[in-house]
């Protein structure tokens, strides 16, 4: 049995492991990697890709600058986060405002540190990084539409680091075959961005209370619902383009499987978001939409599915 300073501490643990939404770092880590074997370098073994010591530091770098995000993120919104989620936010204030901005600091140093020693241009996408998180947790997020922009954008950033990261060790001679990837690597982009921009104006949606009270001024409360809703159901449609390119122009495997799924399920929820307007329903529609990025994770996979099972790309090739 646990004794009380014990049973604190660990309740103090389980409230950081909650502020820095420990939850869905691993599934950001397995995005990253399953971008880069399928997606960013599929021409690149998978076993490379894996023990690459500075794609390691990399997605180990972004792990904690996001955990650092929602340090700060939390801390800017614990006043409205007590109207919005009073469950977690009670959680959540086990640990105190100084402790949350000592971590957060830490966080950010180590990073900076790994950063410096992977290169300059690591350094200085991470500071950039660090920033622009701290800037729309702080100021960004209050204003309309590009509160949503700038977060949906933060959310894809990692993602161009690694991209980042293999494009600078492409030898010149390969550098003009790389761009012909491009277009590919940013339907998928767009695709994920559409989705994260439409679930964060969800969270508009569903949070207005919070946002009233904290005088944040999103869509929904400037313009309301019906505004809202109308802008996503235009961004659902956006959708379209890159699920075109990436299906009919490129070759992406059975992951069409998962893009023409998302569509239909994307049919049910315009339907359902019109006939919404409580927070409960705001919500379930909000978890869709994780879900459909979430399983998005895993469905990198059927971009080529043989390489689990042939020696060329993975574990069989030692």
């Amino acid at each position: 049995m646990l004794n009380r300073k014990n049973k604190l501490l660990l309740m103090k643990i389980i409230s950081l492991f909650s502020v820095v939404r420990g939850y869905n770092i691993p599934i950001i880590i397995l995005a990253q990697y399953l971008s880069a074997i399928f997606i960013l370098a599929p021409e690149i073994r998978a076993l490379d890709i894996l023990l690459d010591f500075n794609l390691f530091l990399i997605v180990f770098t972004s792990s904690l600058t996001i955990a650092s995000g929602y340090i700060i993120n939390n801390f800017y919104d614990s006043k409205k986060d007590l109207i919005n989620r009073p469950n977690k936010s009670m959680l959540d204030r086990l640990v105190s405002q100084s402790t949350k901005l000592k971590v957060y600091f830490t966080l950010n140093f180590i990073v900076a540190f790994i950063a410096w020693f992977i290169s300059w241009r690591a350094f200085l996408f991470f500071s950039v990084y660090i920033f622009l998180i701290w800037y729309y947790s702080h100021k960004i997020k209050r204003y309309p539409l590009i509160g949503n922009l700038t977060a949906s954008f933060m959310a894809v950033l990692p993602f161009f680091a690694i991209l980042l990261y293999y494009y600078t060790k492409l030898p010149l001679y390969e550098i003009e075959s790389y761009k012909n990837q491009f277009m590919v690597i940013f339907s998928h982009a767009t695709f994920l961005f559409l989705l994260l921009l439409i679930r964060e104006m969800i969270k508009d949606l569903e949070n207005i209370k919070g946002d009233l009270v904290d005088n944040y001024k999103t869509i929904p409360i400037l313009y309301g619902e019906e505004t809202s809703k109308k802008i996503i159901s235009f961004l659902s449609l956006l959708t379209l383009f890159p699920v075109y390119i990436l299906i009919e122009i490129y070759d992406v495997g059975y992951m069409d499987i998962y893009f023409y799924s998302c569509l239909i399920v994307l049919v049910f929820f315009l339907k359902y978001l019109w006939k919404s307007n409580t927070k409960a329903q705001f919500l379930l529609l909000h978890n869709v939409l994780k879900f459909l990025i979430v399983s998005g994770v895993f469905c990198i996979v059927l971009i080529n599915p043989s390489v689990l099972w042939h020696g060329k790309k993975l574990l069989l090739s030692f």
